[in-house]
C-alpha cells in the first residue's frame, strides 16, 4: 500500500524485455520513483487512469491553449492561455522547477496561497494551478493594458489628479484588504498593477505576491524585501517592519501618479536613492506641484 498524497504520474516508452513488450509508468514521490510495468496495454491504461483519478490529476494542456509570451517572469515565462470549453483568456506563468531551491519553492507556494485568500476586485483573480515534476503552472486573470508604469509612460506622465485619486484609492482599497489578512505585499510599484485593458479609464488589479508573508497582529520581520524608490527606510536600515511599509510604496505611487517623477532618485546611484530613501524630507518643488492640491500634498506626506 502506498500513499499517494502529494505524489505526481510520469507515462513512459514500452520496453521490450525477454522477448516481451512491457509499458511502464513512473509515480514520483517526494523522495523517491517507482516504476511499475505492465505486460499488457489494456491493464496499463486501467493503471494509469485509476491512479490519475485517485491523485486528482489534472494536466494544464488537457483544459487550456497555450499561446504567445506575454512577459518573463525570474523562474520562468508568463504566456497566454484559452480554457478550451470557455473560450476564456487566461495568464499562465510557467515557472521551472530546475530554476529553483528550496527557499524560492517555499516563496512560491506561500505566492499561491495568498492569492487563494485574496478574493477582492483590485487584487488578480487565480483560476488554476497545475503541477508536474518539472513545472508550476499558476493559471490567473489575463489583463490586457499592461502595467500601470506603461500606462502612465503613454500618456506622458500627466494624468489628472482626479484619475490618480481614482487609481490610488483602488490600489489602497486592495491592500487594505491584504492587511485585514495579515498578508504584507512588500513589493508594491507600478510595474506589480495590471490595468485590465489600454482604455483610460482602465481597471486595475494587484499581483506579483512573490514576496508577501503574512505577519500577526504583534508580530514584525526583517527581511530586505523591495525594490529601490519604493521601499520603506525601515526596510533598508534592516529594522523590525510591519504591514506598514506598503503604506510608504503607496505613498510614492501617489507621488509619481500626481507629478510623474519619483520622489527619491538618482539614474547614477543606487547607494544615493537609499541615502535621500532614509535622511531626506519629501521633496515638493513648487514647478511640479504648483497645480496639485493641497489635500494629495498632505496624503503623500502621511504615507
Amino acid at each position: 500500500m502506498h500513499n499517494l498524497s502529494g505524489v505526481f504520474i510520469e507515462e513512459n516508452q514500452k520496453v521490450f524485455f525477454e522477448g516481451q513488450d512491457f509499458y511502464c509508468f513512473n509515480v514520483i514521490y517526494p523522495k523517491k520513483i517507482r516504476t511499475y510495468y505492465c505486460d499488457n496495454l489494456e491493464q496499463y491504461n486501467l493503471w494509469i487512469k485509476n491512479i490519475k483519478k485517485a491523485i486528482g490529476y489534472q494536466s494544464l494542456y488537457d483544459n487550456y491553449d497555450i499561446k504567445q509570451k506575454l512577459g518573463k517572469g525570474k523562474f520562468g515565462l508568463v504566456r497566454l492561455g484559452i480554457h478550451r470549453e470557455t473560450g476564456r483568456k487566461v495568464a499562465v506563468k510557467i515557472m521551472s522547477k530546475k530554476e529553483m531551491n528550496m527557499q524560492d519553492l517555499e516563496l512560491v507556494k506561500t505566492e499561491i496561497e495568498i492569492l487563494k485568500i485574496c478574493q477582492q476586485q483590485n487584487i488578480i483573480k487565480l483560476y488554476d494551478i497545475f503541477e508536474n515534476p518539472e513545472h508550476i503552472y499558476i493559471v490567473m486573470e489575463y489583463c490586457s493594458g499592461g502595467d500601470l508604469f506603461s500606462y502612465i509612460e503613454q500618456r506622458s506622465f500627466k494624468l489628472t489628479e482626479v484619475r490618480a485619486a481614482e487609481i490610488i484609492h483602488k490600489i489602497s482599497a486592495g491592500l487594505f484588504y491584504c492587511h485585514t489578512y495579515g498578508i504584507c505585499h512588500r513589493d508594491l510599484k507600478p510595474e506589480n498593477i495590471l490595468m485590465t485593458d489600454s482604455s483610460d479609464n482602465a481597471d486595475l488589479r494587484i499581483l506579483d505576491f512573490g514576496l508577501s508573508k503574512i505577519i500577526g497582529p504583534n508580530e514584525t520581520c526583517s527581511e530586505p524585501f523591495g525594490t529601490l524608490s519604493y521601499v520603506a527606510p525601515e526596510v533598508l536600515l534592516e529594522k523590525p517592519y510591519d504591514k506598514a511599509v506598503d503604506c510608504w510604496s503607496i505613498g510614492i505611487m501617489a507621488y509619481l501618479l500626481l507629478c510623474g517623477c519619483l520622489p527619491f532618485d538618482d539614474e547614477k546611484s543606487e547607494r544615493e536613492i537609499a541615502r535621500q530613501t532614509i535622511h531626506d524630507a519629501t521633496p515638493f518643488p513648487s514647478s511640479l506641484w504648483k497645480k496639485i492640491s493641497s489635500e494629495a500634498k498632505l496624503f503623500v506626506e502621511s504615507k
